[in-house]
């Protein structure tokens, strides 16, 4: 029933995205090259998109309420229901047209395997988001500022977290999700934002090379991606990829001028993007070239600059009155520092630095894509992959942390699949070549050492294709067991897992339920969603722990108490660093002990 209620959750806020974004889209010329399917995931992109703007409008104006909240997603579901009949007419009328076309190719031995692989991928992804919260950042700030929003309905300066400044598009969903449900729920918008766009990338491999190639994409972008967790990146790579689609309907539109609608929708998509992280503010100069390369007129870019100005202005207006630069805090060289002092940028660069590490080992492949064939027949595969060699060289220049590279992914997986390919494919010619086989398919194939079942060389692609389905099978119930190991649908389960995985939730959990006052924290920035709402403390901005740990144990209390503090609470490895300072028991005392973690009550001055 747990699994059930949230999937059912889901499921409505997803007809209510189709509802308003198959309406939005219903207004706008249909594409050069149709899919139903790759339409309705754009509409259901496109309503979330819709449904972070009316949030985001309602925060601002105060009234982002639960009341208001289930309101747009009944109107949502009822917009769905007045698209239902028009839209399963229009899928009838392009079924029979494709059979009529007989566009369906035959499915191959090589396609047979790859959607048995993919099937076995998403098996640990459709019970990963029902874990409890647990990842750092979705702890450290993603969900205690949707906390705050759902709890407040206004869009607020939370100086207390890491980046109180940061665009926080996407985590106005989670706000939603805290309002209406738990906070699983919104591990299942993170979820959701990976569902839609493996869809695309799949009818994209359908639509612009073979079923191969859809069903090795989405396999991978499935795999790498992370669906446990309420993070925001994978949000940001649907928009990402939605804008690529819409910007190539745009290209395809005959005329050109005829699609300024598609041109719109990008930009739309680009715009929430950028309103939920700011590395998605680097796609605008390839973007922009490939659009002032097709299109010039004031007008086209008038309307462009419009909608991707929409959901995101808010962010950078807001930042720009409020402290001089539009990107608080990474614009400080150029605007001046505000609430980051130049050590917190020198930490904050050498943390990248530390994490830097080459990307997923299943996208390596792209650098083969300009050998495929497919790069020389299809404009919109070396469109993907001039986007990807782009997105790369950036993530090269400016951070080499794998998580800044996941906007690019789900295209990262579709060219990746094309590479694959073609490797395969020179290793399939290099048996042919040791077996004295005559040459069969292209070099686009892996399906040649599985289909020729007669002879060694067959032999060998028979036995590594059902070596390699039987791995991935052992690794996929391994993952999936352990993902549903996780799930905690009784409180007393949630509260087991989280003592084992979130360090410091005891400590956090009792200053919940029993704090009066301020709580300062130390190194326990994992742990504060499930503490006081809101807790100070971090290794950054205006509350940062140098600012506090250098002080003798009275300056220490003076300066706390003075800021209404009442109470420390940090992890016993830290403890020794205030302790060992001979005034410190006189103004601190010990108040709660747990699972490696303390809690010390303030002292008042001495009279």
């Amino acid at each position: 029933m747990f699994a059930a209620a949230h999937y059912a959750a889901l499921a409505i806020f997803v007809v209510g995205c189709w509802g308003f974004g198959r309406a939005l889209l219903a207004r706008l010329a249909p594409p050069t090259r149709r899919d139903a399917w790759l339409e309705a995931a754009m509409a259901a992109a496109l309503g979330v998109g819709l449904f972070i703007c009316a949030f985001q409008a309602l925060a601002i104006f105060g009234a982002f309420k639960v009341g208001a909240t289930v309101a747009l997603i009944a109107a949502g579901v009822v917009a769905a229901a007045l698209q239902l009949r028009p839209w399963l007419r229009e899928l009838r009328t392009l079924r029979a047209a494709a059979a009529g076309a007989n566009a369906a190719a035959p499915w191959t031995r090589a396609d047979k395997i790859a959607t048995m692989a993919l099937a076995l991928v998403a098996l640990p992804a459709l019970v990963a988001p029902l874990a409890p919260p647990a990842a750092f950042d979705e702890l450290m700030y993603h969900l205690p500022y949707a906390r705050q929003v759902a709890e407040q309905g206004f869009l607020g300066i939370h100086e207390w977290l890491r980046y109180p400044w940061f665009p926080y598009n996407y985590n106005l969903l989670y706000a939603a999700a805290l309002q209406v449900g738990d906070d699983v729920l919104p591990h299942f918008l993170n979820a959701l934002a990976g569902a839609l766009s493996v869809v695309m990338v799949f009818r994209l491999g359908m639509q612009h090379a073979n079923r191969l190639t859809a069903c090795i994409g989405a396999a991978i972008w499935l795999g790498i991606g992370d669906y446990s967790n309420a993070l925001i990146d994978m949000g940001v790579a649907l928009f990402v990829l939605s804008a690529c689609v819409a910007l190539w309907w745009w290209r395809e539109s005959e005329p050109v001028h005829g699609g300024m609608r598609w041109l719109g929708v990008a930009a739309f998509c680009l715009g929430v993007a950028a309103g939920s992280k700011y590395q998605a503010l680097t796609f605008l100069p390839l973007v922009a070239l490939f659009v002032v390369w097709h299109e010039r007129r004031p007008k086209a870019w008038a309307l462009a600059l419009l909608c991707f100005l929409l959901p995101c202005v808010y962010w950078y207006a807001r930042n720009a009155v409020m402290t001089g630069d539009p990107f608080n805090p990474i614009g400080a060289r150029v605007f001046g520092f505000t609430d980051w002092i130049p050590a917190d940028y020198v930490q904050q660069l050498a943390d990248v630095r530390d994490h830097a590490a080459r990307p997923n080992v299943l996208i390596w492949s792209v650098v083969l894509v300009p050998f495929s064939v497919m790069w020389k027949r299809s404009a919109a595969v070396r469109a993907a992959g001039w986007f990807c060699f782009y997105s790369v060289a950036v993530w090269l220049v400016t951070s080499r942390y794998p998580r800044y590279l996941t906007a690019s992914f789900p295209l990262l997986a579709f060219t990746a699949a094309i590479g694959w390919q073609v490797l395969f494919g020179w290793i399939a010619t290099g048996l042919r070549r040791l077996f004295g086989l005559k040459a069969g398919q292209g070099a686009d194939s892996v399906a040649v050492p599985v289909e020729a079942s007669s002879g060694r060389a067959g032999l060998v692609g028979d036995w590594v294709a059902v070596l390699l389905l039987a791995v991935l099978a052992a690794v996929s119930v391994r993952q999936t067991a352990a993902k549903v190991a996780m799930i905690s649908p009784t409180q007393e389960q949630r509260e087991a897992f989280l003592r084992q995985h979130v360090p410091g939730y005891a400590v956090m959990d009792y200053l919940r339920r029993t704090a009066t006052g301020r709580v300062y924290q130390i190194n326990l920035n994992e742990a504060i969603y499930y503490g006081p709402n809101p807790i100070w403390g971090d290794t950054l901005g205006p509350w940062r722990y140098t600012d506090f740990g250098r002080l003798s144990g009275a300056d220490l209390a003076r300066k706390l108490g003075g800021l209404g503090f009442v109470a420390v609470v940090l992890p016993d490895a830290v403890v020794p660093v205030f302790s060992g300072r001979t005034d410190f028991d006189k103004y601190f005392t010990l108040q709660y002990e747990k699972d490696g973690s303390r809690v010390y009550r303030i002292l008042p001055p001495a009279p």
